[in-house]
Formats: structure tokens, C-alpha cells, sequence
């Protein structure tokens, strides 16, 4: 049994500790998660405390731990879409900071690729499939039992979302040639 199934089975039981060193593990793969959707640290920090008092409060109901970590993407997912949704009908109009238009003029004019800024422009779909792939080293199998889709839709979402980043990266990739 490994040390994760071991702590789990000890913090279903009650042990704090065990609980504490679970989520330590996890806790800078869930922020980079909560980031990708939410983008403000409040938000995140926010959407993270939910999650962890959600888990904690459920985590005798959890069959097999070995789904742990998939089991807290999709509270966090959930977290995090739940407050997109208050945000949503509390936020008529959102502005843009003048730093954000700076440093996306920046990357136009400086001729390299910032791959995080290319990602971040990505549908929140795309994102996900993207950074719980890559980042989090999910399965497609897992990926789909997070997203509640299919298989076939996570390879479409992931096949939809290189395509994407290349065209990003490709006209910067060959002005880079043409000055060379």
C-alpha cells in the first residue's frame, strides 16, 4: 500500500495529521488549478478553504482511495465554477488593468512566446484539459471522470487545444526566423 492510501485510510479514521500531510502534498497542484479558472489569488485562496473543508467533512465517504487526488480536482473544480457563478451576478462589468493590456503588448512586440500567457488565453475547457494533463500528470481516463465527459471529448478538448497554442506560437516562432 503506499504512504497517500495509507495517510488516507488514517484520515478517514480521524488522524489530522495524516489529513494535513495530504493536503500538503497537494496543495500548490490545487492552487495552480484554482489559478487556471480563477485567476485571482482571493478567489483561489477562497475556492481552496471550500475544497478543504468539503473534503474533510466527506472524506469518510470516499470507496477507494486511490481516487483521492481526482476526488479533490473535482471538489476544487466545483469550488471554483460555483464562485465564477456568484461572481457572475454580483459583477456586471469587469475592468482590465492597464498592466495586463501592457504585458500582452509586451508579448506581441518582444518575439518570444510566454507558453503560461498562451494557455491562460485558452477557453476555460481547453485550459483545464490542458493544465490537468501536463501540470497535474492526469490520465484522459481520470481527466474524464473529473470533467464528467467522455473519453473521446478529453482527447478532442486536448487535440483542440494544441492546435490552438501552435497557431499562438507559430507566427512568433518564424517572425524569429525571418530576423535571423
Amino acid at each position: 500500500m503506499l504512504d497517500n492510501e495509507l495517510d488516507i485510510k488514517k484520515a478517514q479514521k480521524g488522524d489530522h495529521e495524516a489529513f494535513i500531510r495530504l493536503f500538503r502534498q497537494l496543495e500548490s497542484q490545487l492552487y495552480r488549478l484554482a489559478k487556471t479558472i480563477l485567476t485571482q489569488d482571493e478567489d483561489c485562496a477562497d475556492a481552496l478553504q471550500e475544497t478543504t473543508l468539503k473534503v474533510y467533512k466527506g472524506l469518510a465517504s470516499l470507496k477507494q482511495p486511490k481516487f483521492f487526488k481526482t476526488w479533490v480536482i473535482r471538489i476544487l473544480i466545483n469550488e471554483c465554477n460555483q464562485l465564477l457563478r456568484m461572481r457572475e451576478r454580483t459583477v456586471a462589468v469587469a475592468e482590465i488593468p492597464e498592466e495586463t493590456a501592457a504585458s500582452y503588448a509586451h508579448f506581441e512586440d518582444s518575439g518570444s512566446v510566454d507558453l503560461q500567457s498562451c494557455i491562460n488565453r485558452l477557453d476555460e475547457s481547453l485550459r483545464l484539459a490542458i493544465v490537468l494533463f501536463y501540470y497535474e500528470d492526469l490520465s484522459i481516463k481520470q481527466i474524464a471522470g473529473v470533467l464528467g465527459i467522455s473519453e473521446g471529448a478529453v482527447r478532442a478538448r486536448l487535440h483542440r487545444a494544441r492546435r490552438l497554442l501552435s497557431e499562438q506560437i507559430q507566427p512568433v516562432r518564424e517572425e524569429g526566423l525571418a530576423h535571423e
